[in-house]
């Protein structure tokens, strides 16, 4: 709460000193950009298709995992101590590979999340370079970003996102 409070008042500030200087303020909603520029779309779908393959990827590891398990549950009174161990241990080792697999792909620094950084940035940054570019064009002096939340109030002639979105769309 205390946050915001001064936020408002730093905005409340900035926005005299903004009066005064005559400087020009536009906004955009990068989120609305980003989600409505048709490169996203391309890229998303790029994208859900890797994350398809690693899908089937792993329900087949989990499917040999399993079948696995239901030979060892049951024939385990028919196999002999030394076959039970070897599928134990053909059991551990593919439930190891499940697990390595899953973290991999899907842990904190996995591949899920390289790539979706690998798909995304060029698009952020053709959508920062056509922000800058807009903005240059229309002769503002600074363009804030609503999709931040930093935004407390905006006048609707002064948000380029529309434009941009064009600006992407058409190109």
């Amino acid at each position: 709460m205390l946050k915001r409070l001064f936020l408002v008042v730093v905005l409340a500030f900035a926005a005299q000193v903004v009066a005064e200087d005559g400087l020009r303020i536009a906004h955009v909603d990068s989120k609305l950009i980003f989600d409505g520029y048709k490169g996203t779309k391309r890229a998303q779908e790029e994208y859900d298709r890797q994350v398809a393959k690693w899908e089937q990827q792993g329900n087949l590891l989990q499917k040999e995992l399993s079948a696995i398990k239901e030979k060892l549950d049951k024939q385990v009174l028919m196999l002999s101590d030394e076959k039970k161990r070897e599928l134990e241990a053909e059991y551990n080792k593919k439930d190891t590979e499940l697990k390595n697999f899953i973290d991999r792909v899907y842990g904190r620094k996995g591949e899920l999340i390289s790539e979706n950084e690998k798909v995304s940035a060029p698009i952020i940054q053709l959508i920062r370079k056509a922000i800058n570019e807009i903005a240059l064009q229309e002769g503002y002096d600074m363009v804030v970003d609503r999709a931040t939340g930093a935004v407390v109030f905006w006048k609707k002639e002064n948000d380029l996102t529309n434009k941009v979105l064009e600006y992407l769309n058409n190109r």
